[in-house]
């Protein structure tokens, strides 16, 4: 069973909830958060990418090279990532960004365009970037083609291709054929990016890995144009959920979310819907009700709810016995 490797976008692609208004400050502290967290990779700058802070796209807080150069000293682990779309960013933003400390470019184009990124993935390989393909508003066209257009980009020396609903329009039947033909045909291995305007973003990035994606993209909270990402807490739980290997850590990923992220919003205006609790729930198994009674009693025997919700899931708790989940802190406190 493959690693999957996980890239967080909630500082580039849930940049356009903030009207790419996240600071440099903003930037450092959530990164930090994330590598903490172990995840693999973490995008950074305008949500249109290198370049994008623009009339035409919204201006960015601050430069975004200023941004990137703040990801990488704050990252001890994770790489850090651009985005470029071709027509917008250009090969000398691309070398700004590579010395600023950006390790990942992903160079998107529309699923039937790949031929414009030619010029972007060459020279980006020979600055010794990690280069992914990312071929955008993939329901726009059918499996076949979309294994075209990635064929252009493995050649045009792609390290991974990525199949993107960047509309979440795609049904899960539709992410595992296209995902499954890029499998089959290509040899680099294949990612997937999901939007949850259909309320699959988790569904399909679930199928995406079953097709045989190993790159798989997240935001804290969902956070993302449109109704958002696939969760990066929620991917989290799911992969431990199914078995998959990963390295990020689901407590971790959630403190980021709550603790970091939530705060950073706030003085933006936005609030984000509290799912870590309800997915707690569904990660251990348990009766609905329970987390009133797992806080109370995290806070009577100074433990972590979370791991009480674990433990009675584990026990295989069930509704009416609220009351274990006092034992079960006590029992923790004492270890």
């Amino acid at each position: 069973m493959s690693n999957i490797i996980i890239t967080d976008t909630t500082l580039r692609d849930g940049s356009h909830s903030v009207r790419h208004q996240f600071s440099v400050e903003d930037t450092r502290r959530i990164v930090e958060a994330l590598d903490e967290a172990q995840i693999d990779i973490i995008e950074v700058g305008h949500g249109d990418g290198l370049a994008g802070s623009t009339c035409n796209y919204g201006f960015s807080a601050a430069p975004e090279i200023e941004a990137v150069r703040a990801a990488a000293q704050a990252a001890k682990r994770a790489k850090i990532a651009v985005l470029l779309l071709p027509g917008i960013g250009t090969v000398p933003d691309l070398v700004q960004a590579r010395e600023a400390g950006a390790a990942v470019v992903r160079v998107a184009t529309h699923v039937t365009e790949a031929d414009i990124s030619h010029e972007h993935i060459s020279e980006a390989k020979k600055m010794g970037f990690f280069v992914v393909g990312f071929l955008m508003m993939a329901h726009r066209g059918s499996a076949a083609r979309v294994l075209e257009e990635a064929k252009k980009m493995e050649s045009y020396g792609a390290d991974v291709v990525y199949s993107t609903d960047s509309a979440g329009a795609l049904l899960p039947d539709g992410v595992r054929e296209r995902i499954g033909i890029l499998r089959e045909r290509l040899s680099v291995p294949i990612g997937f990016h999901s939007h949850n305007n259909l309320g699959l973003a988790i569904g399909n990035s679930l199928a995406a890995i079953h097709a045989g994606a190993t790159y798989i993209d997240g935001s804290l909270g969902g956070l993302g144009a449109g109704a958002g990402n696939t969760a990066t807490e929620m991917l989290v739980a799911v992969l431990e959920r199914a078995g998959q290997k990963k390295k990020a850590d689901l407590f971790k990923s959630i403190d980021a979310c709550v603790q970091v992220l939530h705060p950073v919003l706030e003085r933006h205006g936005v609030r984000l819907p509290a799912i870590q609790d309800p997915m707690m729930l569904g990660f251990a198994g348990v009766y609905s009700s329970f987390m009133l009674h797992a806080k109370r009693a995290a806070k009577r025997f100074g433990v972590d709810y979370r791991s009480i919700i674990i433990e009675a899931g584990r026990r295989e708790a069930v509704g009416g016995q609220e009351d274990w989940l006092y034992e079960i802190a006590r029992e923790l406190a004492a270890q």
